[in-house]
């Protein structure tokens, strides 16, 4: 059997299982408890926050075998086709390979037509705002007065780009960032389930270098095992992310406080071996200072959103 990468191994199939977006799935959940449908959902965020995801679990929700509902079962024949990808009433399109206007009137030809197996004919379209203008224009009268057995989910990374008639006519959810907490825990999660060692330092260098972004945090992982054989420490990870060991920084800013100019040349002499980005040095012992500075004129209130609390 074929390894499967851990960013599509691990993606959610229900709302249960996404990581953080909580304003986001309450409001879905709770629409769909109350059957107060939207036609057109427009999700936005940053690359690998989940927003494509959302939108397949918002499909699978509609077109479960059970009915409308915010827990599709996972088993019937739509909830698994949707899985597989080959469930004939969720068009799934990738914008920005289907940019031209006689590709969105062909995909318009068939809205009329009743949905095959579901209550509704879905039509998911991945970052929509590479669409041209006369395609959105094409789109605008379908979107403007759908049929009733009509459903669409649109997700982008530049909503500015969308026209603001477009946007007037969705529902729209910002999706955040995740935290580098976020990330730590589930990554925990995940490689207990995996049965992969790791070092918490380890962890938190994954994060950082995710920069929010869920997806990102898992391919780097995936990376890091490939890379460390299977043992996950903060060292070879920090020199595999091509990021600083911030345990150097700290040693550099202990020295630089117990004013031992021999011992802190020393510190940057071993950073050095490691030819690092000294911007991003710079840049971490800043970020230090600040963080320092901030506890010390507010006594807990530093988090620890950087692993070092």
């Amino acid at each position: 059997m074929s390894y499967q990468v851990l960013a599509r191994k691990w993606r959610p199939t229900n709302f249960k299982q996404m990581v953080g977006q909580e304003h986001v799935l309450q409001a879905l959940v709770h629409a769909l408890d109350s059957q107060r449908l939207h036609h057109a959902y427009l999700f936005t965020g940053t690359r690998g926050v989940g927003k494509t995801t959302i939108a397949r679990i918002l499909a699978r929700c509609l077109s479960c075998d059970k009915g409308i509902t915010s827990e599709p079962c996972g088993q019937c024949s739509a909830c698994m086709s949707i899985e597989q990808g080959r469930y004939v009433d969720l068009i799934e399109i990738d914008a920005a390979s289907r940019t031209k206007v006689e590709d969105m009137r062909e995909l318009l030809e068939n809205v009329q037509y009743a949905p095959t197996q579901g209550l509704f004919k879905i039509y998911l379209i991945d970052e929509v705002h590479m669409l041209s203008g006369h395609s959105f224009n094409a789109l605008l009268k379908t979107l403007e007065e759908p049929p009733e057995h009509v459903k669409f989910l649109f997700a982008t990374t530049d909503p500015q780009k969308l026209p603001i008639t477009i946007l007037s006519r969705c529902l729209q959810f910002n999706l955040k960032n995740m935290t580098p907490e976020k990330i730590v825990s589930h990554l925990k999660f995940v490689l207990s389930q995996e049965q992969v060692q790791s070092e918490e330092a380890a962890l938190w260098a994954l994060a950082r270098g995710a920069d929010g972004s869920m997806r990102d945090a898992l391919s780097l992982t995936d990376q890091a095992i490939a890379y460390t054989q299977g043992d996950l420490q903060e060292a070879p990870v920090s020199a595999m992310l091509g990021t600083v060991d911030q345990k150097k920084v700290y040693r550099l800013l202990n020295m630089l406080v117990a004013r031992d100019p021999k011992a802190l040349l020393n510190v940057v002499s071993d950073l050095a071996e490691f030819a690092p980005d000294y911007a991003a040095v710079l840049e971490i012992i800043v970020s230090v200072f600040h963080r320092v500075a901030v506890e010390q004129a507010v006594p807990g209130v530093t988090d620890n959103s950087q692993g070092d609390q």
